[in-house]
């Protein structure tokens, strides 16, 4: 009998099979997959029978990484439900469109978090929380029907646009996405993950499901604060480290980075941003452990490359710096603007196109959007790559013009229209600048109406009062005009060479 895919089976096999392991660690919280499961259980039952959630509604939640976002990934699943993990760095505006889009039937909320003002139902992590899930029956719920490619989570990410786009990952993109990160990285049972990466942001790099089915340890993050988390390393010793450049060079910055030993710790892995070789260096040698790149978008589930050494080719660290080869499951193709494979001679450039089960089926609601991307078979990243001779890909530059800062996406258009909302901007274009702790910052070019003035930092300010504080320009440069191609689009190669 051929059965669906869905992440439902790494749960039910971690319960099944290892009930008396600690499986999630947060804080004086230590639960046993028993005790997790059943907490999944209690979750499914408020959503169904408190909550009114039917099979296919949206559920959104609002919080960092902890046990009560894990339990979501698949509590809500058990109710037939669809997770919406939303973004804690976006501002309230923001937040509200998004789940305008989506149309949640609830949002769970966690009281560090603003109320975003919308009028969906609410409920309050904590006390709220957890009565009601004490409320509910002890017996398991019944298992819903699943339809493999029905949708299991959306996740929001925004394009060249600005729109926010709900990325739809059904049941099996995530089960398969689970099953070919975990071959392609080893991971075992033994395995204890720091979840560093948020939970709320593409997929947490697929370590929900495969650490679960494998009966590995969550050691979880609400936060990410570089004390705290060389702190855990030690204490829980942690086997897998999950970082952006960014949190990178926050650890290495740390006085207590090497106030201790690290000897549990088997691999560290970069993703969210180009990683320089020098900066990896480093990693591997104050923490004691090899470190690899990869590559991923939101629309892959997200992993796509792991830059791991070749089986029985020596170790090289010029090759782990590299965005990598891809992973079990995924087929890339670096192309020129014919759709004609390019040169692998590590110089020549192309776009980057995935074909993989672990593709979104499309964008929520945006039907235009998905069209764009999904062509011909093939994911259309938007990513320039060169590909060397051994078939290792190296991200060189971005075609959508979208700022990656802190391993967080910042759409530059979106940061513009802000920027023009102010009422002595005529116009605006914002890039991305290399920066030494962020990988990369906005910084804006504007310019004003004829007789109208405004400082640099009022119009930060004007940024920061609209955007996550993240999406504001590090600085503002009032020019004259904005170097144009003949069609009048702005030339933002020239101000990047400005900049």
């Amino acid at each position: 009998m051929e059965l669906p895919l869905t992440p439902l089976d790494f749960l039910a096999r971690a319960r099944a099979l290892f009930p008396r392991r600690v499986g999630v660690v947060d804080g004086d919280h230590r639960f046993t997959y028993a005790q997790f499961g059943a907490r999944c259980d209690r979750l499914a039952h408020a959503l169904r029978r408190d909550l009114g959630v039917a099979p296919g509604d949206r559920v959104a939640w609002l919080g960092g990484n902890t046990h009560e976002l894990l339990e979501a990934y698949f509590g809500v699943l058990l109710a037939g439900g669809v997770l919406v993990p939303l973004n804690i760095r976006l501002a309230a505006a923001e937040l509200a469109d998004v789940v305008d889009d989506c149309a949640p039937v609830v949002l769970f909320r966690h009281p560090d978090h603003a109320d975003p003002g919308h009028p969906v139902r609410q409920v309050v992590l904590g006390d709220e929380h957890e009565a009601l899930l004490a409320a509910q029956p002890d017996a398991a719920p019944p298992r819903p029907p699943v339809d493999e490619r029905d949708p299991a989570e959306i996740f929001y990410t925004s394009g060249t646009t600005g729109t926010p786009k709900g990325a739809v990952l059904s049941h099996r993109s995530l089960y398969l996405h689970a099953v070919h990160s975990a071959l392609t990285n080893g991971i075992t049972g033994d395995d204890v993950v720091l979840h560093t990466i948020p939970l709320f942001h593409v997929n947490g790099w697929g370590t929900p499901h495969y650490v679960t089915a494998l009966g590995g340890v969550h050691v979880m993050l609400p936060r990410f604060d570089p004390g705290e988390v060389l702190r855990l390393v030690a204490s829980e010793h942690v086997t897998r480290l999950f970082l952006v450049p960014a949190m990178a060079t926050a650890l290495l910055e740390h006085p207590d980075l090497d106030r201790r030993a690290y000897p549990s710790l088997r691999q560290i892995s970069v993703g969210g941003a180009p990683l320089g070789p020098e900066l990896l260096g480093e990693l591997e040698a104050r923490l004691g452990c090899p470190c690899i790149c990869g590559y991923g978008m939101t629309e892959s589930s997200p992993t796509l490359t792991r830059a791991l050494d070749k089986p029985g080719e020596p170790s090289d660290p010029a090759r782990r710096a590299t965005t990598g080869l891809p992973i079990l499951g995924v087929e890339l193709s670096v192309v020129d603007h014919d759709g004609d494979e390019v040169a692998h001679d590590g110089e020549t450039r192309g776009e980057v196109r995935a074909r993989s089960n672990h593709v979104m089926t499309g964008y929520w609601n945006d039907p235009e959007a998905t069209a764009e991307v999904l062509r011909d078979g093939w994911l259309h990243t938007g990513d320039v790559a060169t590909v060397d001779p051994d078939g290792y890909l190296t991200i060189v530059d971005r075609s959508k013009d979208v700022i990656i800062s802190g391993g967080e996406n910042v759409s530059s258009v979106e940061v513009e229209k802000a920027l023009t909302a102010h009422p002595a901007v005529l116009e605006a274009a914002v890039v991305g600048v290399p920066d030494e702790r962020w990988g990369e910052v906005p910084r804006a070019f504007v310019v004003l109406r004829a007789g109208r003035a405004a400082a640099p930092d009022d119009l930060r300010a004007f940024v920061r009062a609209r955007l996550a504080h993240f999406k504001a320009p590090r600085d503002v440069v009032v020019v004259d005009d904005l170097p144009k191609s003949g069609t009048g689009k702005v030339r933002k190669d020239h101000l990047r060479r400005r900049a």
